[in-house]
């Protein structure tokens, strides 16, 4: 697995957006624009294409350690660094508008399918 491989599936599995990654890489003070960073996510047959050097990925790694668990003086879990930049990893609740409650449709057709009557239907193969 190439390091290009490992900084997709990171930021894939996290969520990230290439301004969170150039963050991340800020937290280590190495700096890098969207542009370079978005050589490495490109296909390896594109003429813009770039590999990712272990420094580059060593540097993600090591932000993403600050980024996630916060530093020695101020630590932090990663459900709150997440929480933080809106990312949670619940799935988001339905808000309808005005509270309206939520529409019953499903619950009708539901309740009409449970009273019909099964003793009425023939079945092809001749048995009741």
């Amino acid at each position: 697995m190439t390091n290009n491989d490992v900084l997709k599936k990171l930021r894939v599995a996290l969520m990230l957006r290439d301004d969170d990654i150039v963050e991340i890489l800020k937290l280590v003070d190495f700096k890098i624009s969207t542009s370079e960073l978005g050589a490495f996510f490109r296909k390896e047959d594109h003429p813009k294409y770039m590999e990712c050097g272990d420094q580059i990925l060593r540097n993600f790694l090591n932000g993403l350690v600050i980024y996630l668990r916060g530093s020695k003086d101020n630590p932090t879990t990663p459900a709150e660094a997440l929480a933080k930049k809106g990312k949670s990893t619940l799935p988001k609740k339905k808000i309808y508008a005005n509270n309206k409650p939520k529409p019953i449709y499903k619950d009708k057709v539901r309740e009409k399918n449970k009273n019909q009557d099964l003793s009425t239907v023939k079945y092809k193969n001749k048995k009741k």
